[in-house]
């Protein structure tokens, strides 16, 4: 199914997201890139009228049940969450002490040959595979799929273990991001 098949039409509906990585090459395996992306959601709940219902960031995309509030459009976050992180993360590929440094700056660059809209980098795919969640039922099957990644992944046991996941909320402990738990 193309990209084409996808698209926000109500900007602030709830909406399940996919963001992947460039050819899916695994950056957030180090906790240094994961941090970049919990600061960009946080900072887009506190400053852009995001609101996330569930997240799970694996090593190689996130998964999103989130909504822009009235006032906000989901498609500038969501262009705004991509941007930042893209930046952040090759700052923080230059800065840090990175075994990979040369072959993932290799791969992001190779990539962005091939859009006209990359000046140097692409990190993130173009789609966010917006899925609309109109009922609570496919709320409550979205947010369960995004908790079971590690566990499907074999990472945890159970959900709640994850850090980085909305998982330890809905489980009574405080998480890394600045979620609205949905009843």
């Amino acid at each position: 199914m193309s990209s084409e098949n996808y698209s926000i039409e109500d900007q602030n509906a709830i909406y399940f997201l996919t963001f992947t990585i460039t050819d899916w090459v695994d950056i957030f395996t180090r906790s240094c890139y994961k941090i970049v992306v919990v600061d960009s959601l946080n900072y887009c709940i506190d400053h852009k009228g995001l609101t996330v219902y569930a997240w799970c960031l694996m090593s190689n995309h996130i998964h999103l049940v989130a909504r822009a509030n009235e006032g906000f459009q989901l498609s500038d976050i969501i262009r705004d969450i991509k941007k930042f992180t893209a930046k952040r993360i090759i700052e923080t590929i230059n800065e840090v002490p990175e075994s990979r440094k040369d072959w993932l700056l290799y791969r992001f660059s190779f990539a962005g040959k091939f859009d006209h809209r990359i000046k140097e980098y692409k990190i993130w795919q173009d789609t966010s595979h917006p899925i609309l969640l109109d009922s609570n039922y496919l709320i409550d099957q979205k947010i369960n799929y995004t908790h079971q990644n590690p566990v499907r992944a074999m990472i945890v046991e159970n959900p709640e273990d994850y850090i980085f996941s909305s998982a330890r909320d809905y489980a009574g402990m405080k998480g890394l991001v600045k979620v609205e738990i949905a009843r």
